[in-house]
């Protein structure tokens, strides 16, 4: 019988010689803003992904002029946590090379977009520089581990981070290239590179690892290929429950792709953590179709051979079996504004930062606001992965040089904003993300307002609705996870799902396909006008559409791009 045909990328990893490829002769080529196509697929491995600014394609084809290429930089930020000094670092970067911008991404990482060619390498040198670095930020690999950032929840926290810390430094690809291309290490000759988790081909696609401590779910755990809730008793961290197979990326009109959450598969201890981490990787290594990357995601890999197959996979891997998963609860996914105490006395203060955007406008300062802060060298940065900032760790004499900082900027303000606004989140879509079909970053807030408006019609405006949209079916922004989902069709068409769960534990489910704002906005008068009036009290958005027959309850991810009947 004649073996399946494995995907290209499956062949350029293979004679990639461990990440390096062409790569360093593509930075030296001048003639082009660009890279090789297959040089494309192995800078991601470094944390780069080559884009082009959609806005100006038609004008230079006119002018008879390449695309207008440029490079996105992803850096990690293991929990999402850094110092003063490292967002300092990547202010000035942004400054110099990122179009005056900084993206925080959902993921805790840090962006920056627009970097030309030529700029890379030092980009990148000067990144390291600062202790953080871009390996694996992209690629066939774990990708930055996430971890809740909010010290305030507990006195574990710090163990918790310590143990994302710990999985994403044993994860990290063994290859020297990145050393010698980026940072001009030279290769100690007869030491052969060797990569003792990933293999010569690296994993079938991407990975991603999220840890959350009871009761916030604000890294949306059961969206990963792997997650780690933490389990506590009498105020100690005893340990994990171990999520796998969740995953949120799908083909539009292809069913046979679809997002599904993690299930609990069991428990470990703390000394176990990386060690679950590990086999559950190789597991997905060895099992993952690498034939057609639209099922290659671990999920599909669970999904596929069944959640007891994998169970016995693992534990035969371990040597020893999980325990069975421990009781816990999650309330919320979202951020708390503002400032708040932690247990041993320090502060922390949460802005809002629309869509993850920190750049300075001619209404708000903010990248100028939170350059000062950081020039106070004082607590620490955390990314949520909501796309918002907490500066942490401040004593109460901080706290006031901090609040001097905002205020004069007048940036606490971006607290201030409507229940609609603070509980949107897009990816960055358009016009640099080449799998971008429709306008997210730039359209969402647009698009919010006029919700919020509607909101305020019915007297239902004091009812956070969680609103999340992207540019494609990628989900980067999670939007099959939201009480109200936009992906985009086409240019200003979007599908819309509705009946996601607050604390998310739900997939929602398509509700209308392929519409326009005029119509986007006609549904949901008609939807708010019904939870204004048989909407239960406390009840969530999610849990009133569902309750209401709009859409039925998601049981398996198959069913999220399935026809809903239409109510009359």
């Amino acid at each position: 019988m004649k073996e399946p045909k494995l995907e290209a990328v499956e062949n350029i990893k293979t004679n990639s010689d461990f990440l390096r490829g062409g790569i360093v002769a593509g930075l030296k080529n001048q003639v082009t803003g660009s890279l090789a196509e297959d040089d494309t697929q192995l800078t991601k491995f470094h944390g780069i992904y080559q884009q082009h600014d959609r806005d100006t394609v038609v004008n230079r084809r006119k002018q008879k002029l390449e695309p207008l290429y440029s490079f996105m930089i992803r850096a990690r930020v293991p929990g999402g946590i850094c110092t003063p000094r490292q967002w300092l670092a990547m202010d000035d970067l942004a400054v110099q090379y990122g179009g005056g911008s900084i993206r925080l991404t959902t993921r805790q990482a840090f962006q920056l977009h627009g970097v030309i060619k030529r700029n890379l390498k030092t980009t990148i040198a000067e990144i390291n520089t600062s202790l953080l670095d871009t390996i694996a930020a992209c690629g066939d690999v774990n990708r930055n581990v996430m971890c809740t950032p909010n010290p305030n929840l507990s006195a574990v926290h710090q163990q918790a981070y310590q143990a994302a810390a710990a999985i994403s430094s044993h994860l990290t690809p063994q290859t020297t290239a990145y050393h010698e291309i980026w940072l001009d290490k030279e290769k100690v000759a007869g030491t052969p590179d060797h990569e003792p988790i990933y293999g010569k081909t690296y994993l079938p696609r991407k990975f991603k690892i999220a840890m959350a401590i009871p009761p916030t779910n604000d890294v949306d755990v059961y969206a990963h290929d792997l997650g780690f809730i933490a389990i506590i008793e009498n105020d100690q961290l005893i340990g994990f429950n171990v999520t796998v197979g969740g995953g949120m990326g799908t083909t539009h009109g292809d069913l046979e792709t679809f997002p599904l959450l993690a299930q609990v598969v069991g428990f470990c201890n703390i000394q176990q953590v990386t060690e679950v981490a590990e086999h559950v990787v190789k597991i997905q290594r060895d099992f993952g179709c690498r034939t057609n990357r639209k099922h290659a995601r671990f999920k599909y890999t669970i999904d596929d051979r069944g959640i007891d197959w994998f169970k016995t996979e693992l534990n035969q891997r371990l040597g020893w079996d999980l325990t069975p998963e421990k009781p816990f609860e999650f309330k919320t996914t979202g951020d708390d504004f503002g400032w708040s105490e932690n247990f041993d006395g320090s502060w922390n203060f949460t802005l809002f930062i629309q869509n993850g955007r920190v750049i300075d406008t001619d209404f708000s300062p903010l990248r100028s606001a939170l350059k000062e802060v950081a020039e106070l060298n004082v607590g620490d940065f955390r990314i949520t992965a909501n796309q918002n900032l907490m500066m942490g760790q401040l004593s109460t004499a901080e706290k006031e040089l901090v609040t001097a900082v905002l205020d004069k900027y007048n940036v606490i303000e971006n607290n201030s904003r409507s229940l609609a606004q603070l509980n949107g989140m897009a990816c960055v879509a358009l016009p640099t993300c080449s799998l971008a079909m429709a306008e997210a970053e730039r359209y969402l807030p647009i698009l919010l307002n006029k919700i919020e408006q509607l909101q305020i019609k019915h007297g239902i405006q004091d009812r956070a609705i969680i609103t999340r949209m992207t540019g494609c079916p990628n989900g980067c922004a999670r939007p099959y996870m939201a009480e109200l989902g936009f992906v985009g069709k086409g240019p200003d068409k979007y599908n819309m799902y509705l009946g996601g769960e607050f604390t998310g534990k739900r997939l929602n489910r398509m509700y209308r396909e392929n519409i326009d704002e005029t119509t986007i906005l006609n549904e949901l008068d008609a939807l708010f006008a019904n939870y204004a009036n048989e909407g239960l009290n406390g009840e969530w958005f999610g849990d009133f559409v569902i309750r209401q027959g709009y859409v039925d309850e998601v049981t398996h991810g198959s069913q999220v791009h399935l026809p809903i009947k239409v109510l009359t």
